[in-house]
């Protein structure tokens, strides 16, 4: 199928990539507008800033205590691993939410049970396997 516009002939295929990515132009000139805003911000902030350095505020401030010794300290990694399955289960909760109101439309109660409750049982084989390693023991 061909179309006229003016002095050429187009083809619909040709109309229809226009249009599309016409649609990506609006994309791409939206990213640059709010990458320029930024860059913008950021300049102005670094002119009208004032910038006087002196010996105390270069050192190293932690709650208003002086800084005494090394400034590399030990941290116990069974705190992230604690933080770590915070995560995990902070973020299977988020998916419960969905599950719930889906599980109320007509038609999808025994789907989304069985499907919640394989969901549910990888959970429980996860804290399963960190209990059995020893990772959930506080000492």
């Amino acid at each position: 199928m061909r179309e006229t516009l003016g002095d050429s002939t187009v083809t619909t295929a040709h109309v229809i990539a226009a249009g599309y990515f016409r649609s990506y132009s609006v994309v791409g000139l939206l990213a640059l507008v709010g990458v320029l805003f930024v860059a913008v911000a950021f300049g102005a902030g670094r002119l009208l800033r004032p910038v006087v350095p002196t010996p105390e505020k270069l050192l190293t401030y932690e709650c208003g205590v002086d800084p005494v010794g090394e400034g590399w300290a030990h941290t116990q990694v069974r705190y992230y691993v604690y933080a770590f399955l915070y995560v995990i289960f902070a973020v299977d909760s988020i998916f419960l939410f969905p599950w719930a109101t889906v599980y109320a439309a007509p038609g999808y109660g025994a789907t989304t049970l069985v499907e919640m409750f394989v969901f549910l049982g990888f959970l429980a084989v996860g804290l399963l396997y960190a209990y059995k390693k020893g990772v959930l023991a506080w000492t």
